[in-house]
């Protein structure tokens, strides 16, 4: 199917210095294009969480609820009791 003489022209061309340059700088090319995509892929440290003490309370839990004794439910709004 090939000829004799486009297989050897075929060879002389892959064997040229200029093929083989090219070729590697464009292996390198892509080479220097992943590492860095992959780095900046890459998640950033965490810092450590500070630990706290078991008995001590969590920071959004302020504790019960005050009660306001002197006010009634009807009072906060206004209404009068008949």
């Amino acid at each position: 199917m090939f000829s004799k003489e486009f297989f050897e022209l075929l060879l002389q061309v892959l064997k040229s210095w200029q093929v083989i340059a090219v070729t590697i700088g464009l292996i390198v090319y892509i080479w220097l294009v992943s590492y860095t995509t992959k780095s900046y892929r890459r998640p950033r440290v965490k810092k450590a969480k500070v630990k706290r003490a078991k008995n001590s309370a969590p920071a959004g839990d302020s504790g019960p609820e005050e009660t306001h004794d002197s006010l009634d439910s009807n009072d906060e709004l206004g209404l009068e009791e008949e």
